[in-house]
């Protein structure tokens, strides 16, 4: 048998004060799953443990993101984490905090 995509889940998070990169991550992770209930995998005769799920994280500074923090975020399955350059930084006027924004897209697959 093979892996095979069965859903891409899309999300958006920020951390409107503070800079916290992992926070916006998390957020975007949440937001991406939490708008979903997958059920094909017991259609399919499998359960939801059985889920492999990519998670690819995009933010302006990719190395200030805890991925154990946002790997944690998952309910079922197994996972990895790979965050890329993307999102955006938003500075306050005074120059001294900035709004993150990041993106978040989960692409989940059963063994078929």
């Amino acid at each position: 048998m093979a892996l095979k995509k069965i859903a891409l889940e899309i999300g958006m998070g920020t951390d409107i004060r503070g800079s916290d990169y992992t926070k916006a991550a998390v957020r975007a992770l949440r937001d991406a799953l939490w708008h979903n209930s997958l059920t094909v995998a017991t259609a399919l005769g499998k359960s939801s443990d059985d889920m492999v799920v990519e998670v690819l994280i995009g933010v302006p500074q990719p190395e200030q993101v805890d991925t154990a923090q946002v790997l944690a975020v998952l309910p079922h399955g197994t996972g990895t984490v790979k965050v890329v350059e993307g999102g955006l930084e938003i500075a306050n006027e005074a120059g001294t905090d900035k709004t993150v924004i990041a993106q978040a897209a989960a692409i989940v697959r059963l063994d078929l």
